[in-house]
């Protein structure tokens, strides 16, 4: 009983190349070489997410092996960015790779900028059904997933820049963690992307992502939310290094979802239906990404409320992002509960997935907006 218990993992891993463990080594030199660098900036429980993240993004990268090539350009290239200031936040608009390049403000205009190209690419391979369009339309997809990934470590570095009290990962306010949702969202469709062979959803995915990238020009350029601010006392935890990452696959996730549910609903009306995926593709992909991001929303509705308890004395008090998280988890879980038990397929729960978006964008956009509570750092 033991050996059969214990034979999948053994033979999972004789299935190990070396450029398999060559990359884990890399990924532990990263965390070895960050720790010599910064490790006087971390606390013990930073360090070990440090090194948990090592092992998480060792077996992605065994399982999704394009994501290995993705770390590696901007690990590179973020260093190249990093080590370009020497120590002087005033490079940023003297030194050309900086100013034109790997600045945090220069490499998220070019993440922006590629995004849109890649989202009127996949539509124009969608429209002439050019494979070779397709495949451009991916390749800037990565590309912009890079520049952003690049923005957001050497944004990391300059907030130390400025001093070390005001250093801080950048996913603390409305600015960073639009760029952090592209990012998100982006990575989990060309994974889908890959595992069905199937470019022809990106026409339908890629908008959600230009519209962020269109509130977040607008955010930059109309309120300069670019600048990088102290955080705010509660803010200053090791737990908002793991919450709000599992907050936003889970939101990247319903957004991928509502996407995939338009497509599917022009499909059964016969719209488009000969350029689409099949309707059961569609049905899988948006079951998926909601089963997907209902565990990682439910990770991180359990986080924040340790969070709270550390911050404010108690694990929930029905502050109005709690409360609309909550009616967010609800809807999904109805919708899980609906498709599994139950299971019903088809239209209905593509609509629903659909409506369930807005529910979401209000959790996530709308609370900041129209209502006031604990969790008012992201005002507009």
């Amino acid at each position: 009983m033991e050996l059969t218990q214990t034979a999948p993992a053994e033979s999972y891993f004789k299935r190990l190349t070396a450029l398999d463990w060559l990359f884990s080594a890399f990924l532990l030199g990263g965390a070895l070489y960050a720790l010599n660098q910064y490790g006087s900036y971390m606390d013990v429980y930073e360090k070990g997410i440090m090194f948990a993240a090592v092992g998480g993004f060792s077996v992605l990268g065994w399982n999704w092996k394009p994501i290995r090539t993705l770390m590696v350009v901007v690990a590179g290239l973020s260093l190249f960015g990093i080590n370009d200031y020497h120590a002087d936040l005033a490079r940023a608009d003297q030194a050309f790779f900086l100013k034109y390049l790997f600045a945090s403000q220069s490499a998220i205009m070019w993440m922006s900028a590629l995004f849109v190209m890649a989202t009127v690419t996949y539509w124009i391979g969608f429209a002439t059904r050019s494979e070779f369009a397709n495949r451009v339309a991916s390749g800037l997809t990565w590309s912009a997933v890079a520049m952003g990934l690049i923005g957001l470590m050497v944004r990391w570095y300059e907030s130390y820049l400025i001093s070390p009290d005001v250093g801080h990962i950048p996913i603390s306010n409305l600015y960073e963690v639009f760029i952090l949702f592209s990012i998100i969202t982006s990575l989990l469709y060309l994974h889908y992307e890959r595992a069905y062979n199937n470019r022809q959803m990106g026409a339908f995915v890629l908008p959600v992502i230009s519209a962020a990238v269109g509130f977040l020009l607008w955010y930059t350029f109309g309120r300069e939310a670019q600048e990088i601010q102290p955080l705010v006392p509660a803010l200053q935890s090791y737990w908002m290094k793991i919450h709000v990452p599992a907050n936003f696959i889970g939101y990247g996730s319903f957004a991928i979802a509502a996407m995939v549910g338009v497509a599917y609903l022009l499909a059964s009306k016969g719209i488009l239906a000969s350029r689409l995926p099949k309707l059961e593709v569609l049905d899988d992909v948006m079951y998926k990404s909601i089963a997907v991001g209902f565990g990682f929303f439910t990770i991180a509705t359990i986080l924040g409320a340790i969070w709270a308890a550390e911050a404010w004395g108690g694990y929930w008090s029905w502050d109005p992002k709690e409360t609309w998280a909550l009616i967010v988890w609800l809807n999904y879980a109805a919708w899980l509960h609906i498709r599994l038990v139950k299971g019903l397929r088809g239209a209905m729960l593509a609509w629903w997935a659909v409506v369930g978006l807005f529910v979401t964008l209000f959790a996530f956009l709308g609370v900041n907006m129209f209502l006031s509570g604990l969790h008012s750092y992201g005002t507009l």
